[in-house]
């Protein structure tokens, strides 16, 4: 008798736009069955989903704020209904806001930014981890947060608070590694550099990569597929060695 091997199951937040969509699509061709989960494009989070399905896949985009611990639980129920497994979580969604040097940031904004960037993240694997563990009868799985070299470099004059929120999932970065590496957790972390992605126009300046393009050794900025390659070869298992780990995506900076 033949069994069906069953796909494994990534699940991105953030996953309708940018590096997001990019590691969603380039999942399903890697034989993933994919969740995401956005916030405000439904229609652009559907369109990914119906690309994944293209491919031979499942697929299930679900609308959750990553900041609101109810919606990620009823995310990941939703997960469990349909998939039954988890395998790969990857911490993609974020914000940023307005660039501002630090004295005009407002209380709300730092509040916000902080939930969605640094708490997310940490809800997100917490529901995770229940599912992955050896602890809670789980097959394992790997865990990739998406930082930014703004966490190594600060943005200064244009987002702090930014940078700071990513300082704070580094840092859980290293501690979530080692609590569960012998539960048979990866967790790893990937700084983009400067990508070409929508994220730049919710600062103000959608023209932002090639403003600074010239300060990157490389000298250009960086594709959201070429952060997605990274992604998914820190999920793989010829990254089986690798945890607590921190991969720049730069083009060198």
């Amino acid at each position: 008798m033949n069994v069906v091997q069953q796909a494994p199951l990534i699940l991105i937040t953030g996953g309708g736009r940018g590096v997001g969509a990019a590691t969603a699509r380039l999942a399903a061709a890697q034989g993933y069955d994919v969740a995401i989960s956005f916030v405000s494009n439904e229609s652009a989070a559907l369109a990914v989903a119906a690309d994944v399905e293209a491919l031979g896949r499942r697929a299930l985009a679900m609308h959750a704020d990553s900041a609101d611990p109810e919606q990620v639980a009823q995310l990941f129920a939703a997960i469990d209904r349909k998939f039954g497994r988890i395998d790969v979580l990857v911490n993609n969604a974020a914000i940023i806001a307005q660039q501002s040097r630090l004295e005009d940031l407002e209380f709300e904004r730092m509040q916000r930014i902080f939930a969605v960037n640094s708490i997310g993240p940490i809800l997100c694997a917490q529901q995770a981890a229940k599912r992955m563990s050896y602890r809670h009868s789980g097959r394992g799985g790997a865990v990739i947060n998406i930082s930014s070299a703004s966490a190594r470099l600060g943005s200064p004059n244009e987002y702090v608070d930014y940078a700071a929120s990513k300082g704070a999932l580094e840092t859980f970065t290293i501690g979530f590694a080692k609590e569960v590496a012998r539960d048979g957790i990866r967790v790893n972390c990937i700084r983009p550099g400067h990508i070409y992605t929508e994220m730049h126009a919710s600062g103000g300046e959608p023209g932002r990569v090639d403003r600074v393009k010239d300060s990157i050794p490389m000298g250009r900025g960086g594709q959201p597929e070429e952060v997605a390659r990274a992604i998914l070869w820190l999920a793989s298992a010829e990254a089986s060695f690798i945890t607590g780990t921190f991969l720049d995506v730069t083009g060198g900076k």
